[in-house]
């Protein structure tokens, strides 16, 4: 029992010195407070006397109007100081963006001028199509909703500015690549048409009989002098010579060797190849071939070397072009290729 009695006896103490020690912080925070107030509230009087004999002027402030005073003061300048920051963060933020405007502007003008020239480009480009698709016969008609759908290169250099307030050039580039979207068709066509004549032009003899195009014409066709015998004649094919022999003669057309002979007093080794469409080539004073009778050749296939066989003056390849019976003049079929690109190149 004593033990019980002596804790609610230390209980209470230590109670009642909190309590105390709560009362005696409380009172020193009241007293504090009190004598802070009293200080804001202290009034204080500032004279001011003039050096004339007017009247004494009273000012009665207190140290709290004092403080407030101070305090707008510094907010002021504090203010002062960071707008001046902020202005110049602002001000080199505009320069840099100014600096920025300024070459997006210039690399404008620059493309506004490369848009112009590809314009003039593109018209160029519509001109020369027309014109291939015309000399190939072609169709280059468009009905009048087409050309203006699909964005006929003319309109360009009428264009005006768009309603929504596109950029000119913007609607300009819209038409070109609408014109080009339209112009791939008439390009397959020139393609399939070019492949169609590339695709005729290995049928019919229409390439140099010597390999990569070398030497050169020693006698036309025609009437000509007779070497041997200095009087004039027909001279039914061309001579071709690069004044040596073993020089490569190629087939200048697809087709099947039908003769492989050899004449003493004429053509020497010679042999004859049978193409589509009623052709016939003929090479002669070879130094041998390379070919067997029925064998199936490729133009520009290598069938022999020149030589200088039969009756020769010298070596050379003795070249003709028949159709049918018909002997024709087989330099118009060598310059066929050139002939048909040139309308092409205008």
């Amino acid at each position: 029992m004593a033990s019980v009695h002596e804790y609610k006896r230390f209980e209470n103490n230590l109670v009642q010195k909190v309590k105390n020690i709560v009362i005696s912080i409380v009172k020193a925070i009241g007293g504090f407070c009190k004598s802070f107030f009293k200080m804001l509230t202290r009034r204080y009087t500032v004279v001011f006397v003039p050096h004339s004999e007017k009247k004494v002027y009273n000012l009665h402030i207190t140290v709290f109007s004092i403080c407030c005073f101070f305090l707008i003061i510094a907010g002021i300048v504090g203010a002062f100081f960071w707008y001046g920051a902020s202005y110049s963060t602002t001000q080199g933020v505009l320069a840099t963006k100014d600096g920025r405007l300024k070459d997006i502007q210039a690399n404008l003008d620059q493309l506004r001028d490369e848009i112009t020239g590809l314009l003039h480009e593109a018209r160029g480009f519509e001109t020369a199509l027309s014109g291939t698709l015309s000399a190939l016969g072609a169709d280059v008609k468009h009905s009048d909703a087409s050309r203006a759908s699909a964005g006929d290169l003319s309109s360009f250099f009428d264009i005006k500015e768009t309603p929504e307030g596109l950029l000119q050039e913007v609607d300009d580039v819209r038409r070109l690549s609408v014109y080009l979207a339209s112009a791939k068709e008439p390009i397959r066509e020139i393609g399939t048409l070019l492949d169609s004549q590339s695709a005729l032009l290995t049928e019919i003899p229409s390439i140099w009989p010597i390999k990569g195009g070398i030497g050169h014409i020693s006698m036309f066709f025609g009437q000509n002098e007779n070497p041997f015998t200095g009087q004039y004649y027909i001279h039914k094919g061309i001579d071709l010579s690069t004044y040596r022999k073993g020089d490569p003669i190629v087939a200048t057309a697809d087709g099947q060797v039908v003769t492989i002979d050899f004449d003493q007093d004429g053509f020497g080794h010679y042999v004859i190849i049978k193409h589509k469409h009623g052709y016939y080539t003929r090479y002669a004073h070879m130094d041998r071939s390379n070919v067997k009778v029925g064998q199936r050749v490729q133009q520009g296939e290598i069938i022999g070397l020149i030589g200088n066989t039969g009756l020769s003056t010298g070596p050379h390849v003795h070249y003709e072009v028949h159709i049918g019976s018909d002997v024709v003049d087989p330099y118009k079929y060598i310059n066929i290729r050139s002939s048909i690109a040139r309308p092409a190149a205008r």
